[in-house]
């Protein structure tokens, strides 16, 4: 006799953790979507250098700098 009215309690605390971690869930989804254009320039710029690299035959660095638009070398006078 005592189960049923185990039966008819409500465990707040489970009810309390899904939606807890249903909502980390989405949470952490709608960041990988936001991030996604980031991941994109970086993978665009990883090619980019890789690229200039085996072009020029330069070093890395200056690949980066190709890439990012700062191909001049300054000269400090």
């Amino acid at each position: 006799m005592t189960n049923n009215h185990d039966n008819k309690n409500v465990d707040w605390n489970k009810i309390i953790n899904g939606a807890s971690l249903l909502l980390c869930a989405f949470c952490l989804a709608f960041i990988a979507v936001c991030l996604r254009p980031v991941a994109q320039w970086a993978n665009n710029q990883n090619i980019c250098v890789e690229q200039e690299q085996a072009k020029s035959g330069a070093p890395i660095s200056w690949g980066v700098r190709k890439c990012n638009g700062r191909s001049k070398v300054y000269q400090v006078k």
